[in-house]
């Protein structure tokens, strides 16, 4: 439950962070946009050291799961896009393959 938690908050952290440059870049707002930004990223990168795994490659593969929900769900709740059935399959498919990754039994040594 750690590692999902750790994970939910780094997707969020790591959604705002790479936002606040997109906000800047793309939408025309004030380079101190990057100053929360920054450190929405920093915090993203701690939160994921928090994930219970041995290696880091494979909890990063696990978040990829949680990262591609959250960002269907940022898009729908900040830009108003609503995620289409499409959207909702993917999402499905990325989670399912998560909790292979972070689930899945290991053996021993």
């Amino acid at each position: 439950m750690t590692s999902l938690l750790a994970f939910l908050g780094a997707a969020v952290m790591e959604i705002a962070g790479c936002f606040s440059f997109w906000a800047w870049l793309r939408l025309g707002k004030s380079p101190l946009w990057l100053v929360p930004g920054m450190l929405a990223l920093a915090l993203f990168a701690y939160l994921l050291t928090l994930a219970d795994s041995p290696l880091a490659g494979r909890a990063y593969a696990a978040y990829g799961g949680i990262y591609i929900a959250c960002a269907l769900i940022w898009g729908w709740a900040m830009e108003g896009h609503r995620p289409d059935a499409w959207d909702g399959a993917g999402a499905a498919i990325c989670l399912a393959g998560m909790a292979v990754i972070l689930f899945g039994p290991r053996a021993v040594g």
